[in-house]
């Protein structure tokens, strides 16, 4: 197998490791990754989103975003709001129990990468976050 092909696989196979066990961690609380990201997106916004703008942020189409949002909305987790700006358009925001649960979210998605990435040095993790990075911009 070739250098490349090797990376390809072994990225595969962590990212799969990082996907089972963040799923698993998010269990308990009723979220899924999918929905961990879209109160991720709505937190670090700091402000209320547009359900478009939310979708983009995901780098997701609107309409897959739909199911998402429901299911947190009826959670209670998020809520929608007319946008005053443009009443055709809704505000999604996050409500103070969003805000609880996403805590416990952040969490555990720490201790999945503990679990991944504790065997590495702090300087090993650094190298690693860089290359990753320069692949991602590639």
């Amino acid at each position: 197998m070739d250098t490349t092909s090797e990376l390809l696989e072994l990225v595969h196979r962590i990212g799969h490791r990082a996907r089972h066990g963040y799923r698993r961690s998010l269990e308990p609380l009723g979220l899924s990754p999918g929905q961990a990201r879209a109160m991720r997106e709505l937190i670090e916004a700091g402000r209320p989103l547009r359900m478009v703008q939310l979708a983009q942020a995901l780098r997701i189409v609107p309409r897959s975003l739909t199911p998402v949002v429901d299911a947190l909305e009826e959670a209670g987790l998020v809520r929608r709001e007319t946008d005053p700006a443009n009443r055709r358009s809704t505000l999604l925001l996050i409500t103070a129990r969003g805000e609880e649960i996403y805590e416990q979210a952040r969490q555990a998605r720490r201790e999945v990468a503990r679990e991944l990435f504790g065997g590495l040095s702090q300087e090993q993790r650094e190298t690693l976050r860089e290359l990753l990075g320069t692949v991602e911009q590639a």
